[in-house]
């Protein structure tokens, strides 16, 4: 029994929760449109009251009508029977086109909390630093994501078409791939053993920050074979550095179904980001083994309650405010290091060049690596060219305000080859029409390049031609 007052509130008997489960759930055993036309039937629309779910159903599930022409059409037809009978002043309320557009995080400036020039080069950055900021960009993904593209990859078992869930498989593989790259961009196994020890540092700040789903993969990363096999690298690691990598790997181990990271998340409070694919599998579970009905004509209420409290969880991060800021040149940098995109066998190449297999040395004993976006497995980066030059001008953009000094256009070429070391293309030449200095369409230039090879590695262009046009980069190859 669902029960409005003067101004059209809900309540019921059982609480606010059961109402905001049903206008949440329904959909999973009823259309939303059928919901809509069996709330007409019941409550016929005389007047504001009569037709109690309609006003909380709209404001509070405006994604809902964003997705479903039919229902807009469904809730005009209310509009018109309560505007013609005399309730004008209530049908803002129930008028699904006076909602205020669904602003998307993405589009958001992002705070600056650094007062000093930010630093875009690898080696300055701080732990702490690059942590939070990729904390603030999982936090945006997770934002993205409504309850429907939950319910579409449970009944769907698949990300594919779903652009937000999709976001969150590249990033998390993105990551993932960063880290390996990074360490084996560089030339000994000194150098590896350093960047390697940072990422250790980045870890742990993740989980300080509890920030898991991150924290799984830069820890995928690192337990990653083409790592894990470099026997000279791990050798110059300090013993508290293999050890933290080993209680990360435990507390994310999928031993038990997961049960460390399920008890150590559980008992956080605050802002958390959890382990995405593991939450995902725990709705496809329970879609799986209870059934939409019981005795073959009633819904099975225990399962909708079940589901609901899942997604719920998950849409819970919706409402937190992260306990850090962004610096916006630091996120441009990032985002960009994170679309690439590099194939399993160009990574082996990389790592076997860095170093060449040994049969006189005994392997390295593996250590077993964290489940890595298992769940959105065949999820391959699909960016279009015009994404790609978006991002690449920002992070041209974040360089040259940071690093232009004089603003005359050129930065100097040893500040930009350590920021491009930043980036698995660093081995791209480049051109300069100034000796010692690097103007902003020669970085531009360098960039695009960069990407169009990762581009050809991995991503899916139907025209490769009509790209580098498109880039004005064809005279480059």
């Amino acid at each position: 029994v669902l029960v409005a007052d003067s101004e059209g509130k809900l309540s019921s008997p059982r609480g606010s929760q059961l109402v905001h489960m049903t206008l949440m759930m329904h959909s999973w055993v009823v259309p939303s449109q059928m919901f809509a036309q069996k709330l007409l039937t019941l409550y016929p629309p005389l007047s504001l009251s009569a037709v109690p779910p309609v006003p909380p159903w709209i404001t509070q599930f405006p994604a809902v009508f964003e997705a479903d022409p039919l229902l807009e059409e469904i809730m005009g037809d209310l509009w018109a029977l309560v505007r013609s009978d005399g309730e004008e002043k209530h049908s803002q309320l129930i008028d699904s086109s006076c909602l205020s557009p669904h602003v998307n995080i993405f589009q958001a400036p992002s705070p600056s909390v650094k007062k000093r020039k930010v630093s875009l080069i690898f080696d300055h950055m701080e732990p702490d630093e690059m942590a939070e900021h990729l904390s603030y960009l999982e936090f945006k993904n997770f934002c993205n994501v409504s309850f429907l593209d939950y319910r579409s990859y449970v009944v769907r078992g698949s990300v594919r078409d779903n652009p937000a869930l999709e976001r969150s498989v590249m990033m998390c593989n993105g990551v993932s791939q960063w880290v390996q790259l990074m360490i084996l961009s560089r030339h000994t196994a000194q150098q590896r053993a350093q960047v390697f020890t940072k990422f250790i540092h980045v870890a742990q700040k993740l989980r300080a920050l509890q920030n898991f789903n991150t924290l799984m993969a830069v820890t995928g990363g690192l337990c990653h074979s083409s790592i894990s096999r470099l026997k000279d690298t791990s050798n110059l690691l300090p013993p508290d550095i293999t050890k933290a990598l080993s209680e990360m790997t435990e507390l994310l181990s999928s031993r038990s179904n997961y049960i460390n990271y399920r008890r150590v998340y559980n008992e956080c409070s605050g802002f958390k980001v959890p382990i995405l694919g593991v939450h995902l599998k725990d709705l496809i579970s329970l879609n799986e083994a209870l059934p939409d009905y019981i005795d073959e004509d009633k819904i099975n209420l225990s399962k909708l309650q079940h589901l609901y409290s899942n997604i719920n969880d998950l849409l819970a991060i919706h409402s937190c405010t992260p306990p850090f800021e962004a610096n916006k040149d630091l996120l441009h940098l990032l985002t960009l290091s994170l679309d690439l995109y590099y194939t399993e066998d160009e990574i082996y190449e990389l790592s076997y060049t860095k170093e060449p297999k040994n049969p006189k040395i005994q392997p390295v004993a593996p250590v077993k690596p964290p489940v890595v976006a298992e769940w959105g497995s065949g999820v391959t980066p699909r960016l279009d060219p015009d994404t790609i030059s978006k991002h690449v001008k920002q992070m041209v953009d974040s360089v040259m305000k940071n690093y232009d000094q004089n603003q005359d256009g050129y930065i100097s070429l040893e500040e930009f080859e350590k920021i491009a070391a930043n980036f698995p293309f660093s081995f791209c030449t480049h051109e300069t029409d100034r000796e010692g200095q690097i103007s902003r369409d020669e970085i531009n230039s360098y960039f695009m390049r960069g990407m169009s090879i990762c581009a050809k590695l991995g991503y899916n262009f139907k025209d490769e031609d009509s790209f580098l046009t498109h880039s004005g980069l064809l005279c480059y190859f």
